[in-house]
Order: C-alpha cells, then sequence, then structure tokens
C-alpha cells in the first residue's frame, strides 16, 4: 500500500509540473546573408555577433526579415512559429532577423540565446532603420530575389501554416 501512495504521489507531481520548452538558441555570424555587395548607401546595419552586418537596401531573396526586440512580448510569442519556419525552409528561403532599440546590446545576445534563434541577425541601436521598416515590431517582410519587398506583415505571424503560404503567396516559394 505503502509503494502505491508512493507511486501515485510521483505521479501527481511529474503530472502538475510545467513542461520545458526551452530550445538554446546561437548568436550566429551574418556573413551568409544574401545582398548585392555593389549595392552603396542606404542603411548600413551590423551583425549581433559583432561581424560584418548588411545593407538593408542590398538584400536579396527570397528572404524573410523578422524585425524584433528583446522587450517585445508578441515578439517572444511569435519565435517558435519562426524556428519552424526556419528549419522547414533554410534551404529554399533565407531568414534574418533585425534586433532593434535595445536598451544595451547584451539584451538582443540573450534574447537569441534564450528563443532557439539560430539565423543571422542585424543590430540596430538606435533607430535608424525606422527608415526602412517603420515603426513597431513585430513586422516581417517578405523579399523578393531582385532585393524589392514584395510583402510586408505587420504583427505577430501566429502560426506556421500562416507563415508558409504568406511566403509561398508573395515569394511563390512553396515549402
Amino acid at each position: 500500500m505503502k509503494r502505491l501512495v508512493i507511486a501515485a504521489a510521483m505521479l501527481l507531481l511529474t503530472a502538475c509540473s510545467p513542461s520545458s520548452t526551452f530550445v538554446q538558441g546561437e548568436v550566429v555570424s551574418c556573413e551568409s546573408i544574401l545582398q548585392d555587395k555593389s549595392f552603396t548607401g542606404g542603411i548600413y546595419m551590423d551583425c549581433l555577433d559583432r561581424s560584418e552586418g548588411a545593407q538593408l537596401g542590398a538584400l536579396r531573396g527570397p528572404m524573410v526579415v523578422n524585425v524584433w526586440g528583446s522587450w517585445c512580448g508578441p515578439c517572444k510569442k511569435e519565435m517558435p512559429v519562426l524556428r519552424a519556419f526556419h528549419e522547414r525552409a533554410k534551404d529554399k528561403v533565407q531568414l534574418i532577423g533585425v534586433d532593434v532599440e535595445e536598451a544595451n546590446f547584451d539584451d538582443g545576445r540573450r534574447f537569441v540565446e534564450r528563443n532557439g534563434i539560430t539565423w543571422p541577425n542585424l543590430y540596430d541601436p538606435d533607430g535608424r532603420s525606422r527608415e526602412y521598416f517603420g515603426l513597431g515590431v513585430p513586422v516581417t517582410w517578405f523579399i523578393a530575389p531582385d532585393g524589392s519587398v514584395a510583402h510586408k506583415h505587420i504583427g505577430i505571424i501566429n502560426d506556421l501554416d500562416e507563415i508558409l503560404t504568406l511566403t509561398e503567396k508573395h515569394l511563390g516559394v512553396k515549402l
């Protein structure tokens, strides 16, 4: 009887404990970002890993650019969707992030590591990308192979089907 009580107690304790959804991220280099190296002018942003970054106007797709901030609750909420998208699309569509308006550089790096981000991220410490992306986060841009903006999605991307549908519709890539 004592064993049964202990087994029941253990079952209740493990059943009530929260499940862990933590996925370790990694601050990665921006050297793989597709860009037209002959492009000059525009807005240059460093990479979150402190390597060479990119000119926003030089980006070439097919690419999905997600603009986020560590201080943004909806940005954190959509990260599992972006992780699933990246895993599915990484051989056909490049995903990059743009970290905007952090209180300090390390806040963005910690956000990447704590939210399972494994794609390149540019860093905008002072809001200069507003000229290109506008105000507010999250916002997700779909960049065509010629560098034109095929679509701008304002707000959270709620699920994998939504981003897959937007990618096929605006970039012509079925995943």
